[in-house]
């Protein structure tokens, strides 16, 4: 028997990278999983994002493990979207027990031209911050009221604790802020969610293996500006996490073993808050 056998586990930005890899993790585990992701690209976001056949890859990678799956494609923004696919979810496969808000995004590296500055830094905010607060505003209710606690885990950063490779530009600022945004709401939730047994932690992930980072507007960031990445690098020799690395913290978080564990920043960053 799995750790978290019997489980429900509400995802989102599950359709590919490091919602992909939680998803299958603790569907290894014995959860059942309720997918979400925008599955369409947002215009302020030069580097692709996902596509509804990434979504579709998850059920089936998710299937493939003998776990139950319900997929919906939501925008975290919306909370009313979300809301509905939450609901559709758990009609089918029961109450949730285990909220990982992971969706969000970085456009960091692009041009920005000076009529987009206000769009890009809005757009980011809205999905890495807003978005996590509605994600844990549609699934508390119902974690509350069935009474029997849960954990959640919301996806900060390195940038989340510190400020390091700052350079002023629209993304950079506002994922900065964004995910130092996540860490002070984790702390409000936590005060509200502990009482009911509900705990809630970030993830504090370095750079990570994903199409988010894997892509031609990354690369082409680092190749230009080698002193800038310098100050982003990690003190390990690695330059970049897998996901699966988060994955198997988060599922220690969200598990039995980590039952007494609220409040906290879990960095997984091969050294990188102490360089």
């Amino acid at each position: 028997m799995g750790k978290l056998e019997g489980k429900v586990a509400f995802i989102t930005g599950a359709a590919r990278g490091q919602g992909r890899s939680h998803a299958l993790r603790l569907a290894g585990e014995g959860a059942d999983i309720i997918a979400v992701d925008i599955c369409k690209q947002i215009p302020s976001v030069r580097a692709p994002m996902s596509v509804p056949d990434d979504l579709d890859e998850t059920v089936a990678l998710v299937k493939d493990l003998g776990r139950r799956i319900v997929a919906r494609q939501a925008d975290v923004r919306d909370l009313v979207g979300l809301t509905r696919a939450l609901e559709e979810g758990v009609s089918e496969l029961g109450p949730v027990d285990i909220v990982l808000a992971n969706a969000g995004i970085a456009p960091q590296g692009q041009p920005e031209d000076p009529g987009e500055l206000a769009t890009i830094a809005r757009d980011v905010i809205d999905v890495n911050l807003m978005g996590v607060w509605n994600t844990v505003v549609a699934t508390a209710p119902g974690m509350i009221e069935r009474g029997r606690g849960g954990a959640m885990v919301l996806t900060s950063s390195t940038q989340g604790i510190h400020g390091r490779g700052g350079d002023g530009s629209a993304a950079t600022s506002a994922y900065t802020a964004s995910k130092h945004g996540v860490v002070g709401l984790m702390r409000s939730f936590g005060h509200w969610l502990a009482p009911h047994s509900i705990r809630v932690n970030t993830i504090c992930p370095t750079g990570v293996a994903t199409p988010m980072v894997q892509n031609d507007v990354v690369t082409a960031w680092i190749e230009n500006n080698p002193e800038g990445a310098s100050q982003v690098a990690n003190l390990m020799p690695v330059p970049l996490i897998e996901p699966a690395d988060l994955s198997n913290a988060i599922l220690f978080l969200v598990s039995d073993e980590g039952r007494y564990i609220t409040g906290v920043n879990l960095p997984v960053d091969a050294g990188f808050m102490i360089k």
